[in-house]
């Protein structure tokens, strides 16, 4: 097969800004150098990608030369990239056309089904969200189900295969690691846990969120049951009492049925990840209560709250960062619709990332080579600076408690500071030859996905 070489993937021989990147896919025009087959690892010579007339506005056009033509442009060139980042993605990890193992990771999925249901949203093209809902399927028949190289088979909730299919996220999902969990007598290895599967609270969260996200896109209220399901068995498995009368803790990871922590520590996010998330969820079941709401997160949602009492949420890791501003940005949108009184929670959260972005730490990774560099740890940073902005307006239109949005202007105001990493973060990883590098290749399918989300954000961040 002919490698596919789209312009997103052409490396410069001379250095580009986004904006020039972004106007010569627009254009259709090819940046001079060579082509990189990201499937093989390496060059052939360039081609000339021409985007479809109606991507690619004319020179005369409003688009180009209007009043809000720039912007319009960069939009439209976005577009493009995301298209061809999250076909490719498709292609590679056998969701378009599956052949021999199919390629599924919980944490890459669920942001790819928020960026199909984006490109659906902008294009009304239907396959976008076929694509997003075949995704959604094959995560739950491969990741909801015991491994090939297990013993075990059948679904993990250990349903029947009729009843599990009507209940695919009872049991979890498995995170997707290359490597089976480690067994019951294994001792346990800090470094080689990261390559072993089992399941990650902080990955069912997210999931939960994309299936919320197909639920509202489709109004088919299948997706928000099961991802209350999913919140429901995570939560019982998760948290447990030290000690009887004490508050609650959690497990950072569990093994693939549940039934035994693998790493008993607790996530620094997942209290907050969890109760957001509750919160969503419960909201979108309130809505659609009067066809078929399931049984509600009350309980859940108190214990989450109880563990995110007193909490510091400070970080120096740029993922961790990115997702405290893009989980402030998701609980004010909450707090205006649904009139939720955590604002104290808000304004903790947008304290915190702005303590964890003062840090010279939280930034060490400019000064480093790609080589050196994690691009998805990055790009989750520069989504929640788009979340950010965003948080910025929706404070401003806020009626209520002037003292309150008083003191989350200032907060914003201040953050707004470190907008401009947004540029840089997403500028390095557009430019190809960045991407060349074994760190890259290595995480190339979460390292793509996040590069369109960063480039898209609406499909992750709306609630």
């Amino acid at each position: 097969m002919r490698p596919r070489c789209s312009t997103w993937q052409e490396l410069s021989v001379s250095p580009l800004n986004k904006e020039q990147i972004l106007f010569s896919a627009v254009k259709g025009r090819s940046i001079p150098g060579k082509c990189y087959n990201s499937r093989t690892g390496t060059l052939s010579r360039q081609r000339t990608v021409q985007t479809e007339a109606k991507e690619a506005p004319t020179a005369g056009s409003q688009a180009v030369h209007g009043k809000n033509g720039r912007g319009t442009m960069e939009q439209n060139a976005s577009g493009t990239l995301v298209r061809d980042i999250m076909l490719e993605f498709a292609e590679l990890t056998g969701l378009a056309a599956p052949r021999g193992a199919l390629r599924r990771y919980l944490w890459t999925d669920a942001f790819a089904v928020c960026n199909f249901l984006e490109l659906y949203r902008q294009s009304a093209d239907e396959r976008y969200k076929q694509l997003a809902l075949h995704l959604v399927d094959q995560v739950h028949r491969v990741l909801g189900r015991h491994r090939d190289d297990d013993p075990r088979t059948g679904w993990l909730s250990g349903l029947g295969e009729q009843e599990g299919a009507l209940h695919p996220t009872r049991g979890g999902l498995r995170i997707g690691k290359e490597l089976n969990e480690r067994g019951p007598g294994e001792p346990y290895d800090e470094q080689g846990e990261w390559d072993r599967d089992g399941q990650y609270y902080h990955y069912l969260t997210k999931w939960m969120h994309a299936l919320d996200r197909v639920s509202r896109a489709t109004g088919d209220p299948t997706c928000g049951r099961w991802a209350i399901e999913l919140a429901k068995t995570a939560h019982a498995r998760f948290t447990y009492e030290a000690s009887p009368g004490r508050a609650k803790r959690m497990y950072w990871k569990m093994s693939i049925d549940l039934s035994r922590p693998l790493v008993a520590s607790m996530g620094h996010h997942d209290p907050l990840d969890g109760l957001v998330t509750y919160l969503q969820l419960e909201a979108a079941a309130a809505r659609t209560s009067g066809r078929s709401a399931g049984p509600g997160l009350g309980t859940e949602i108190a214990d989450m709250a109880l563990l995110c009492e007193g909490k510091s949420w400070e970080t120096d890791d740029p993922l961790g960062i990115g997702e405290l501003l893009s989980t402030a940005y998701k609980l004010a949108r909450l707090i205006l619709s649904e009139g939720l009184r955590q604002t104290d929670l808000l304004d903790d959260l947008l304290g915190a990332s702005l303590a964890s972005l003062r840090s010279g730490a939280s930034r060490d990774f400019l000064q480093f080579p790609a080589r050196y560099r994690l691009a998805f740890r990055e790009l989750g940073l520069s989504i929640g600076l788009h979340a950010l902005e965003k948080l910025s307006g929706l404070i401003r239109q806020a009626p209520r408690d002037p003292g309150g949005k008083h003191r989350l202007l200032s907060r914003t105001e201040r953050l707004m500071q470190y907008l401009p990493l947004r540029e840089s973060i997403e500028t390095y990883w557009l430019a190809p030859a960045n991407r060349r590098t074994g760190e890259w290749m290595a995480h190339r399918d979460i390292n793509m996905v996040m590069l369109a989300t960063s480039l898209a954000p609406e499909g992750y961040l709306t609630l």
